[in-house]
């Protein structure tokens, strides 16, 4: 986690310098500041800072990954990943779901969006609760 910090942290701060540059530069230009872009360029450091700040916090108090340390080897970072769905139908019908909703929003119809909204807080389900199996009962035997 060290380095994504540091990525984050050089990131946030270029987008600082940026948009503090951007917005003195349009007020010499024109006489008044650009909101929207220097606003965004801020959001963006804003975001780019809570990562940052986030992978910090987390490298703080977990151990040195493979990646992280110098005599790090590849086989190292070997073993199990997680657990990955082999033949799940759930994320295509996700993404049709957000295709749906998209299309409803290009061509502004609510009730495709509505449509759209609700197949894909389903689908969401389903691909969440594929493998659930109900609350293990420890004191039942």
């Amino acid at each position: 986690m060290r380095t994504e910090w540091k990525i984050f942290s050089i990131i946030a701060a270029f987008l600082l310098a940026v948009s503090v540059l951007y917005g003195a530069w349009t007020a010499g230009e024109t006489g008044h500041v650009e909101w929207v872009g220097t606003v965004a360029l801020l959001l963006s450091f804003g975001l780019c800072a809570m990562c940052g700040g986030f992978f910090w916090f987390v490298a703080r108090r977990i151990d040195l990954r493979p990646e992280d340390r110098a005599d790090g080897e590849i086989a190292d970072g070997a073993g199990e990943v997680g657990f990955f769905s082999p033949g799940s139908y759930w994320p295509f019908g996700l993404a049709l779901a957000a295709a749906v909703t998209g299309f409803g929003l290009v061509i502004w119809q609510y009730w495709l969006i509505a449509l759209g909204l609700v197949a894909v807080a389903l689908a969401t389900s389903g691909l969440l609760f594929e493998y659930y199996t109900g609350t293990r009962r420890t004191a039942e035997h």
